[in-house]
This record gives C-alpha cells, sequence and structure tokens, in this order.
C-alpha cells in the first residue's frame, strides 16, 4: 500500500512527479487538462519523455488521473452525454501515453430526467467511451457523495453501472468522505469492516483498485462533498488506521484530495499508521 495525493501540473503536466516529490508522495494523482473545461495540452515526445524521467528519478509508481468535474453520462442534453464520453476517451488515451494506472470519473447527474433513464444513459456513455479502447490505463467509476440527483452514490448504482457496461477494463475508485457522505460508516474497525463487507458482497473487492482518503467535514449521511484534513473531521484518525489495516484492501494505494495547505502532514500521518501500527 503505497500513499500520494492530487497535485498540480502548472507548467506542464511534467512537473507534477516534481510536486509529488516535494511533498513525500510515494504516488501521486493528478489531471492531464483543466478540471474546469478548455481544449487539452497536447502531450508532445519530449513532455512524456520528461514526466517519465520525473517518475523514475523520485521513486513514483502507480500514479492515476482524474477526470475533469464537468462530465456527465446523464445530462438531459445529448450534447454533453456525448461529449463527455468524448473528453472520457481522449483522457484515457492521453492517461495511456503517461502510463497512468487508472483513470477515475464521475458518472454526472439525473437532473431533469427519472433515475432509471440517467442509468441507461450512463451505461451507454461508458461503453461507447470503451469501444475500441486498447490503451493501458484501468477506468474507474468513483462513489459520489450523493448530493441531489448524484449517479454512483451507493454500492448498489455502482454495481449496476459496472454490470451494465460489462467491460473488464472498468473498475470502482472508493473515496472515503464521498462513502462517508452517503452513508457508510468509516469511523473504527468494526465499521470499516461492515462497509467492506458490503462493497464485496454488491460490487465485489476485485473491483476494487484505488482509494481516495478524505476525512470529512460533515457527518454520516449528510450527502455533502466536503474533503477534510486526516482526524479533523467527522471520520477520524482511527478510521483511517482501520482502513489502512483492513487486510483484504492488500496493495491498493490511498490518494489524498485534501487541501494544499496540510496535505503535506496527512501524507505524514498515512505513513505512520502503516508503518508503526
Amino acid at each position: 500500500m503505497k500513499f500520494g495525493a492530487h497535485v498540480s501540473i502548472a507548467g506542464g503536466v511534467q512537473n507534477a512527479p516534481l510536486n509529488a516529490e516535494k511533498i513525500g508522495c510515494e504516488t501521486f494523482q493528478m489531471f492531464t487538462r483543466s478540471p474546469q473545461g478548455g481544449p487539452a495540452p497536447k502531450l508532445t515526445n519530449e513532455t512524456l519523455e520528461e514526466f517519465g524521467v520525473n517518475c523514475a528519478e523520485n521513486g513514483l509508481v502507480d500514479w492515476v488521473v482524474h477526470a475533469p468535474y464537468y462530465i456527465n453520462f446523464a445530462s438531459v442534453e445529448k450534447r454533453i452525454r456525448d461529449s463527455s464520453a468524448r473528453i472520457i476517451r481522449e483522457d484515457l488515451e492521453r492517461a495511456s501515453l503517461l502510463k497512468a494506472r487508472y483513470l477515475m470519473f464521475h458518472p454526472g447527474s439525473a437532473k431533469g430526467t427519472d433515475f432509471k433513464t440517467g442509468m441507461r444513459w450512463c451505461v451507454e456513455g461508458i461503453k461507447t467511451l470503451l469501444d475500441g479502447y486498447a490503451g493501458s490505463t484501468e477506468l474507474l467509476i468513483e462513489i459520489s457523495a450523493g448530493a441531489g440527483e448524484i449517479i454512483g452514490d451507493t454500492f448498489e448504482e455502482i454495481a449496476e453501472l459496472l454490470q451494465g457496461v460489462g467491460h473488464t477494463g472498468l473498475g470502482a475508485c472508493f473515496d472515503t468522505a464521498h462513502a462517508f457522505a452517503s452513508g457508510y460508516d468509516l469511523r473504527d474497525k468494526k465499521a470499516v469492516r461492515h462497509t467492506f463487507d458490503q462493497f464485496d458482497e454488491i460490487i465485489g473487492l476485485n473491483r476494487l483498485k484505488a482509494v481516495h482518503c478524505n476525512d470529512s467535514k460533515i457527518e454520516l449521511g449528510a450527502h455533502k462533498d466536503r474533503h477534510e484534513h486526516l482526524g479533523k473531521g467527522f471520520i477520524g484518525i482511527g478510521g483511517f488506521k482501520a482502513i489502512i489495516k483492513e487486510k483484504r484492501l492488500g496493495n491498493t494505494n490511498l490518494y489524498l484530495e485534501t487541501e494544499p495547505e496540510g496535505v503535506e502532514h496527512d501524507l505524514e500521518i498515512l505513513k505512520g499508521l502503516r508503518d508503526n501500527g
């Protein structure tokens, strides 16, 4: 199990591993384009080579990519659904060039339509983007916090999407803050065991590929996406110790998405829990 954080790509993706090393990452997460919109910057051969060298020289492995925030496979506008499929496919291809292990994304919101239709559109869109894909980066559906008509905030919904798409290269990303906001308790060893029992029964732990590691500013089941530094939220240090010690997670890596100011300390906490028990 390795620990990392989401890091900036300001000045180019080649700077991401340098930013990761500065704060003590063993792995890292990044965007390959602006998460708010606009064309993706070209990945030149020089950029790719520099990125790879920077990862190798700083001992970084298993880096991952997060998709932009504006993706919505359940939009009532077909234009948005189509562009979401195109952008995720582009990001998969880009991530493969960067030799990223995974690309994770949120399916979107069914606002303006019924849930069943929204789920169908998500399945269709994911199938479309994966059609003919032959890259090395695997696609992961990330659990959501459940605000509004968001799709993918329960294990059952994630399982339905995975089964509906039926692609062996599709997995799941667990986010501690999102799952907690959706009602899955993670505050102690017993709660962690029960939550991952449920995950295994409904989705299958073999589909769990990565974990976003964030404390929560809001209480259990509050259905809001509010990340907090480790130990300062409602999950607490005991919960993260239990997650790290959960043997069924094996070598699944943890990626912090907490605020840059304080994330270095979060990494120190994780390493201490892993190495000192």
